[in-house]
């Protein structure tokens, strides 16, 4: 990912916590290795998750990374979709207007 597509915010509290950013972003590049799903699916996944979690910022940063794996933006809007029963209606929406904020931009 580009250092361009960060939010400035996130980049000053990753440059004051070098060495912690670096560990946490060697244990997503390790998890990703232990298992058989491929990374289109662990990234909807980690998109899941995000929008579970109601993490505007976290579903910003999964959809970019989904997107650039070669997710379409159609699997992007059915994996959010597909947690109305587990987060309900209002979680869904927001969470694709989240997507939405980076699918649209990258469509500019």
């Amino acid at each position: 990912m580009t250092k361009e597509k960060l939010p400035k915010k996130f980049l000053q509290i990753k440059k004051r916590h070098e060495k912690y950013f670096d560990a946490v972003e060697e244990l997503g590049k390790i998890v990703k290795q232990e298992g058989p799903l491929d990374e289109k699916t662990a990234h909807l996944i980690q998109l899941a998750a995000a929008a579970t979690e109601r993490s505007e910022g976290a579903v910003h940063s999964h959809v970019r990374r989904a997107l650039e794996a070669g997710v379409t933006p159609n699997e992007i809007y059915h994996a959010m979709i597909l947690l109305t029963s587990t987060i309900g209606f209002p979680g869904v929406v927001a969470a694709l207007s989240w997507a939405d904020d980076i699918i649209q931009n990258k469509k500019r």
